[in-house]
């Protein structure tokens, strides 16, 4: 006779998928029964389990493909996968995740598994617990280092900068982690405000912790504009543990990307209706990412009188088979949709991005299951990267990441010669 399954464990693997509420509908109970059973405040009863079993059955993505004979990853500050993604295409397989937002951790569970080690606070993991990878991926937080980051803490008289304790300084758990595994490569993303933060000083650090390291830079801006309707300028820095021939001339920037309309919901029935985003047989957009007539009047009050004043600050307005691309898409979308707003006709007020269009976006493929409410999946897409970026330069690091594990089972690896960008 076996012995009875413990509910417990399986609740918990549901509970980072779903949401109290999504788990509680589908149990037929309520909310404050599920927090009590995960709390130890009564007792999850084995009657449940499979039901809990079937819900985990359901929500695992299929396997990636075998990636074999390709490269492994370890994907820090992941964020919802947006890394992760371009660098799966490249035929690499990850072996390690961190991200300590917990609806983050939900959605990206949901759209990639839980097949190896997750952790959250990656300054609580030690560095030897992280298994071997070839590569580190890390989009480190970039609030300290933003224009609009560093503004909004000088007004509040916040430290920014290396200076934040609570985002500046998690740079050096990478660091930490790189010295103690020692990656054939690694790829770091930030805002392009990095090089020029602290008029310089930031980056120089940066460089001189990696370089210290025994890795050799290399460092690029790219406009996302060039894959998706969105310009968005993020800092790219590759690293290479031994000599290769990489060089950012192989990477081929399109002349121009697609338009805005290219991620708009069309409202022509060619798609199918996606639950509060849009409804009805021709897929139409729901009224509710239409501005109020308050908020709409408000924002044009605000951008009247900072022009006015002689500067820029306004909301962003958006013509479809006009205008090519957006404004950058922020994690503060969800306050007012300003920054990107799509004009919908003479004298109609404009709308917001529903969440889909937010994911398109970035590049997220239209499979990538948004299971969070709107302002999380604001906040996700807008702290995300755009993965066609991740995905052009992962497959240019890939060969060479593929020679020097070919070189190291050879065992002629070079020491490295110089550290330049």
């Amino acid at each position: 006779m076996t012995d009875p399954v413990d509910p417990l464990p399986l609740l918990q693997q549901a509970r980072l998928r779903m949401t109290q509420q999504a788990l509680a509908d589908r149990l037929q109970t309520n909310k404050k029964t599920i927090y009590r059973w995960e709390h130890g405040l009564s007792r999850c009863p084995p009657l449940v389990v499979p039901a809990l079993q079937e819900i985990l059955r359901m929500n695992r993505p299929s396997s990636p493909p075998d990636t074999s004979s390709g490269f492994t990853f370890a994907d820090l500050f992941a964020g919802i996968g947006g890394i992760r993604l371009g660098f799966e295409r490249a035929g690499g397989r990850c072996v390690f995740t961190s991200e300590w937002n917990e609806w983050s951790k939900k959605t990206y569970i949901e759209n990639f598994g839980d097949d190896h080690p997750f952790e959250g606070d990656i300054t609580k993991v030690d560095a030897a617990d992280v298994p071997d990878h070839d590569v580190l991926l890390g989009g480190f937080p970039c609030q300290p280092f933003s224009i609009a980051g560093v503004s909004k803490k000088n007004a509040l008289g916040r430290p920014h900068g290396f200076e934040c304790t609570t985002q500046g300084t998690l740079f050096f758990d990478i660091e930490r982690i790189i010295a103690a595994k020692r990656p054939k490569a690694f790829l770091l993303e930030n805002v392009k405000n990095l090089v020029s933060h602290d008029r310089g000083n930031t980056f120089r650090v940066i460089r001189e912790v990696l370089e210290g390291l025994g890795y050799t830079l290399h460092w690029k801006v790219i406009d996302g504009k060039h894959y998706v309707p969105q310009h968005r300028e993020r800092i790219l820095i590759v690293g290479f543990r031994e000599d290769t021939d990489f060089t950012w001339d192989d990477l081929q920037l399109p002349a121009e990307g697609p338009d805005i309309a290219s991620i708009l919901h069309p409202e022509d029935g060619s798609e199918t209706a996606e639950r509060h985003y849009t409804s009805g047989p021709l897929a139409e957009i729901s009224p509710r990412y239409t501005l109020t007539k308050n908020l709409w009047d408000y924002l044009r009050a605000y951008a009247a009188k900072h022009k006015a004043a002689g500067n820029g600050f306004g909301y962003g307005l958006v013509r479809p088979g006009t205008d090519r691309h957006t404004r950058t898409l922020s994690a503060r979308y969800y306050k007012d949709g300003s920054e990107i707003l799509i004009h919908r006709g003479r004298g109609k007020r404009p709308r917001r991005l529903t969440p889909r269009e937010c994911a398109r976006l970035m590049g997220f493929p239209n499979d990538f299951r948004i299971i969070v409410s709107d302002t999380q999946a604001y906040r996700q897409f807008g702290n995300s990267v755009v993965v066609d970026v991740m995905e052009a330069v992962a497959k240019i690091m890939a060969p060479r990441v593929l020679e020097l594990k070919t070189r190291e089972t050879d065992g002629v690896m070079q020491p490295r010669l110089k550290a330049a960008a």
